[in-house]
This record gives C-alpha cells, structure tokens and sequence, in this order.
C-alpha cells in the first residue's frame, strides 16, 4: 500500500512552515527538509520583514521595490506583496509572534537601503530569521521529516505525484497529491555565500531536466556587506540594517569611497553597494570596512545582539572595532517561474514559494527584507489555492527509474569546489561575455565526467544562471556585464 499525502512541502524555512501553519490539521500534510530544520535560510536571516505601514504607505514600497528592481519586476505581483503584508503581519502577530516593540507596546520600525521610510519589523534586535523559524516550527501541527534529500520529481503527463528521496540515506518514494517547493536559492554554487549549507539548488537542477522553466536566473544578488575570513563556505553576514541605523563603509584611511559610486553612499541599493566595494577593492587593492563607531555600546549590544556575540567569539569588540568586509552571494531574484498563486504552467499538482520560486516579485534586484514577507503572502495564496481544489482522482502511476545509488560519486567533491571558484569569479559581481563563456565551457566539460546525480543537478542550475547571463547584453540590476 502506498503512503500518499494531502499535500507534501519540500522545506521547512518560512515559507514552507507558514505554508504548514495555513493547512488545516485534518489534512494529511508532510513537510521534509534535507538535514535539520534550522539548517535553513530563514534561520539566518537577520534584518527583518518588512511590512507596509498602512494603506497610504502600499504606493511608496510598490515604487521603492519596482526601483530597487530596475523596474525589471512583475507590478502585479509587487502590489500583492505589499497590500497583503498588512493581513499577514496582523496574522502572524494575533497568532503569537512578538516582533520587538517600545515600551508602549509599540513595534519598532526600522529603515534599510533603499527604502523611502522605516517599515521593517525585526525581532531579538537582529535575530528576526531565527524567531520567527522557531515561532512556526512551535505551531506546525503536521509531520516534519528531517535528513530528506529530494533528488527526483514524479512526473507524467503534466502532473506531479510526488518526489524520490533519500530518507536517513534509504531511497523512499513519497507520493502526494500537491506538491510544493519551498526549497530555497542557490547559495552553495557559490565560494562566498551567506547561505545555509543545504541550498544548493538541486530542485531548480531537476525542474531544468523536466522542462519546467526557470526565469530571471541571470539576476544572482550579492550583499555588499559580509565577514569572509572563515574556512566555512557560508560567511557571516553583517545585516544591512546596520547601515540603516548608521554605520559607514569605510577604506583602509577611513574614507567613505561608496560616495564615488552613487550619492545614496551605504544606503544605495545592494548591487550598486556590492559593485561599488567589488570595484574600489580591484581598483586601489584596498580593503573595505564596516565603521560602528558612532554608536553607543550599550544600545549597540541590544540593538545587534546576535552580531555582538558571534563577532566576540573570534576576537572583535564591537563597536569599537571595524569589520573587514565583502561582498558574498546572497539571494536568487530568478527561480522556477510561477503565477501570483504559485501555480507552474502546464504542471498540475506542482507548485513553488519563497525564493525558490519566480514569480517577478523581486525584478532584477531584491528589495531590502522583501524576502521574509514574500515568504508569506505567497505561501498563504498557494495553501488558498490549493484548498479550493477538489479531491484529486485518477490512478497513481508507477515510477521505476531510481538514481538512489548514484547520488555522490568518488570525484564530485573536487568538481564541486571548483564549480563553486568559477560561479564567484566569472559567474558574479561584474561579468563579462568572455568569462561567461569560460564558465560555459567548464560546466559543460564537468557534465560529461563521471559524476554523481547531486552535482548533476547542481551543474544544470549552473547552467541555466549561465544561459540566461549570456542571453541578457545589457546590464540590469544585480546583472551587470564589463565590456573588455
């Protein structure tokens, strides 16, 4: 007898938990993630949600969102984001989250770059990713499944059945009648990443095999401001609402040089930020800090505990002391392509949320702590959509083919370090058709080694990001091609 579910949710970041959180508890729901719950993006999220202030204020983050953008984005989906965050932050709230607030019980707002007033939300000072991934892992009702890594999607005749997983390294097949992806970005293709280990792209590598687009993948966003000195692949980020508050980018003389890049200095948008430190660095050979030194230590401590307490860990006294800094990947802006529901075109039973997803919502640059809210509003409209449906009928195919056993082969490792240098050198901050091509040739060689099913997929995400930033002449946004 096979187990089948209502509704299967590959990851447990937000979007996938507030996903589980609609779902009601009658509904035979199984979220899976591939090591450990918090192993996830969420978890390290540090600035905050951003939330329209009220119905006067849905205009000016739709312009400072479509601007962050480059106007590049889906103005539909922007103004659901931003009409809906006003619902579900009061949802969120009334379910018992505690953002932080004053002593009158008023929440605290705060400003990041590029946005016209202070309307993000935040929680434990710079901790907001992690209390609220622990406040939804508190009020999920439904089957959590760790050590659970998707490696192919059951597909046939234009609907998903499920998935094929290694289950603590067992293959297990899952079926479902929905399935939705709430795998998240691409972070681990990248040397620098301020990535949880686990997003490694292998869903969007198995959407490519299928036949599912992937849109906007040539729009890869680097946050300017991370701590790279450590043997980990994932970097310390240092949040931009640092910035927000009033900290400076300063060179090696103390000097504000990202004034030479654009009259906005630290709070222009992030690939304006990341290009500017990127370019300075190659230019001078001169290293770029983050300067606190204009706030107090006290209100410092409890405005920015969490970045207190891991920077003291490795010798720094903040905010005494500056933070040697660079840029690191951070967000996908492109994804598997979607509607405003979720919903992949052609594929029934299949649906996709947070940043793995595309939905246009992000434009060719994401606006600051749009992420967490995106996160939200679209995991709430695909759980509607989803519960409109009628009960699924029909006969669930047999699925044979299995690549349980090859999923890692002996040199993948060595492949896999070396995909990772090419994506940060020729596939990142500033681009160039040569390197691009360089890259192209690279992947292209490493698909025909004997290589495992992982790093298969891994490649044709690189692929793809690789495609779509040949195909793309103009710089845009978080794209921006050198002519040499």
């Amino acid at each position: 007898m096979k187990t089948k579910y209502d509704v299967l949710i590959i990851g447990a970041g937000l979007a996938g938990l507030y996903a589980a959180m609609n779902l009601p508890k009658e509904k035979k729901v199984l979220v899976v993630c591939k090591d450990i719950p918090w192993e996830c993006n969420t978890f390290y999220a540090q600035g905050g949600m951003v939330t329209a202030l009220n119905e006067a204020d849905i205009p000016i983050h739709v312009q400072d969102t479509m601007s962050a953008g480059a106007y590049h984005n889906n103005q539909e989906a922007v103004e659901i984001l931003s009409r809906t965050s006003i619902e579900t932050t009061a949802d969120i709230i009334a379910a018992g989250m505690v953002f932080d607030s004053n002593e009158a019980g008023e929440l605290l707002y705060t400003k990041e770059a590029a946005h016209s007033v202070e309307r993000i939300i935040h929680a434990g000072g710079d901790a907001t990713g992690r209390y609220m991934h622990y406040f939804l892992m508190v009020q999920n009702q439904h089957q959590l499944q760790k050590n659970t890594l998707v490696y192919d999607l059951l597909i046939e005749n234009g609907r998903c059945y499920g998935v094929k997983a290694s289950v603590n390294y067992e293959p297990t097949t899952i079926y479902a009648d929905h399935v939705i992806i709430a795998s998240g970005g691409v972070g681990s293709l990248y040397a620098f990443n301020t990535n949880s280990r686990t997003v490694s792209a292998d869903i969007h590598g198995i959407c490519v095999e299928k036949g599912i687009e992937l849109a906007d993948m040539e729009f890869m966003q680097f946050h300017p401001t991370v701590f790279v000195d450590t043997p980990y692949a994932r970097k310390l980020l240092l949040t931009e609402a640092l910035r927000g508050e009033g900290a400076f980018v300063v060179d090696d003389e103390g000097r504000r040089f990202l004034f030479d890049y654009d009259p906005r200095g630290e709070l222009a948008s992030r690939d304006i930020v990341s290009r500017g430190i990127f370019d300075y660095h190659r230019k001078t050979g001169k290293q770029a800090y983050l300067d606190f030194s204009m706030f107090e230590e006290e209100w410092f401590a409890q405005r920015f505990p969490n970045i207190t307490r891991t920077f003291a860990a490795i010798g720094y006294h903040f905010p005494q002391d500056k933070a040697p800094i660079s840029p690191a990947f951070h967000y996908a802006n492109g994804g598997i392509k979607c509607d405003t529901n979720g919903c992949i075109s052609g594929m029934e039973g299949l649906y996709v949320i947070g940043e793995a997803s595309h939905t246009g919502v992000h434009g060719a640059n994401r606006l600051a702590s749009n992420s967490l809210l995106e996160g939200m509003v679209f995991s709430k409209r695909v759980v509607d959509y989803i519960l409109a449906q009628g009960k699924v009928e029909g006969k669930t195919p047999t699925f044979e083919k299995d690549y349980a056993n090859i999923l890692h082969k002996k040199d993948d490792k060595i492949y896999k370090q070396k995909l990772r240098q090419v994506m940060w050198e020729d596939i990142g901050i500033i681009r160039t058709t040569k390197g691009l091509h360089e890259a192209k040739n690279l992947i292209y060689d490493m698909k025909n080694k004997e290589i495992g099913r992982l790093l298969e997929l891994r490649l044709n995400t690189a692929s793809a990001i690789v495609d779509a930033a040949l195909a793309r002449k103009e710089s845009l946004g978080s794209h921006y091609m050198e002519s040499i």
